[in-house]
């Protein structure tokens, strides 16, 4: 019995120990996980069907942004951007011909020039009036010459009126407001028909959409194809991205936005990665309920974003090692 007794502390601070290191090795990091390079492909395609008549790359090149992968026959789109823009140009002439002046050049000039000489008629008689008015009640002038001179004004003022009438009537545009108002509609119409057939024109020549390696090209010269049909699969390299999936004892160690270190067959001394997902659900889970046995079989999807620098290094499938980044370390934006 005392044996056993002084065994018990002995049994008792072994139990302490083992389950403090069993602790600690739970707590601990791990040296790395394993992981691998993923991307997500884009397919580009025509937005308009149409004949295939050129490939501008082959599988496996590099491309920018911008540069050419495939053009359509513009026969027909050519066509109808030549037809509205004729269009156009007959509707503008026919509004500007509303829009003109009802009466020609020599018409209106005409109009002005008798404008102008009755405007003068009438500012001499207002004169002669004026100053006969003040000579009026010292008997300079006499009256009937003073109310001559009043009938000539009114007969002056009535006669500019209708010569600036004439004037206007020859200077307003030849057609009415609503058809003037109608041909501007119609005008607005026939551009707009033109910026669409210029559209279609431009949708013709396909370029691509970001930086990337062409996957594959899926169609020929020749082909007719559908809107929306793939021709080129390109897969960006803004797309590419670094997959591991974490225990869910180890996920505590890692936080989103934090720098994990990456390294490959290939990558020379490695690169960083940024943590950009942290997936809130395991991805696989035991075909049981969860017991303290089944509950390291529960692992966490992770994404990490390498620079864009160090994109180029990457493969869709290749396997990577990823692990933590040492402290102090920060991943590269």
């Amino acid at each position: 019995m005392k044996r056993v007794r002084r065994l018990l502390p002995l049994l008792l601070a072994i139990a302490i120990a083992a389950g403090l290191y069993a602790w600690q090795s739970r707590q601990r990091p791990p040296s790395y996980w394993q992981g691998y390079a993923e991307g997500d492909d884009v397919f580009v395609g025509p937005t308009l069907a149409g004949q295939l008549v050129h490939v501008d790359v082959a599988r496996g090149q590099m491309v920018k942004a911008g540069a050419p992968l495939f053009e359509q026959d513009t026969t027909g789109d050519e066509a109808a951007v030549r037809q509205a823009r004729a269009n156009l140009a007959q509707a503008e002439a026919t509004l500007r011909n509303l829009e003109a002046p009802g009466g020609r050049p020599e018409q209106i000039a005409q109009a002005e020039a008798d404008l102008a000489d009755k405007t003068a008629v009438r500012q001499r008689i207002a004169l002669d009036l004026a100053r006969n008015e003040r000579l009026l009640p010292g008997n300079a002038v006499s009256r009937q010459t003073v109310d001559t001179e009043r009938q000539q004004l009114a007969s002056a003022i009535a006669q500019e009126a209708g010569s600036a009438a004439s004037l206007a009537l020859l200077q307003r545009p030849s057609g009415r407001p609503e058809q003037i108002a109608a041909q501007r509609e119609a005008v607005a119409a026939a551009r707009a028909a033109l910026a669409q057939a210029e559209w279609q024109l431009s949708q013709r020549k396909v370029t691509a959409p970001a930086s990337g390696v062409v996957v594959d090209v899926v169609a020929r010269a020749g082909e007719a194809l559908t809107a929306g049909a793939t021709v080129v699969d390109l897969l960006p390299t803004r797309n590419l991205r670094v997959l591991f999936f974490v225990p869910e004892a180890e996920l505590s160690s890692l936080r989103y936005g934090e720098g994990v270190a990456i390294s490959c067959d290939g990558c020379g001394k490695g690169f960083t990665a940024r943590i950009s997902y942290i997936a809130p659900k395991p991805e696989y889970t035991p075909p049981v309920i969860y017991s303290q046995s089944s509950r390291g079989n529960l692992v966490y999807r992770i994404e990490a974003t390498p620079p864009p620098s160090d994109l180029l290094l990457l493969h869709p499938g290749q396997p990577l090692d990823v692990r933590p980044q040492p402290a102090g370390a920060a991943a590269r934006p």
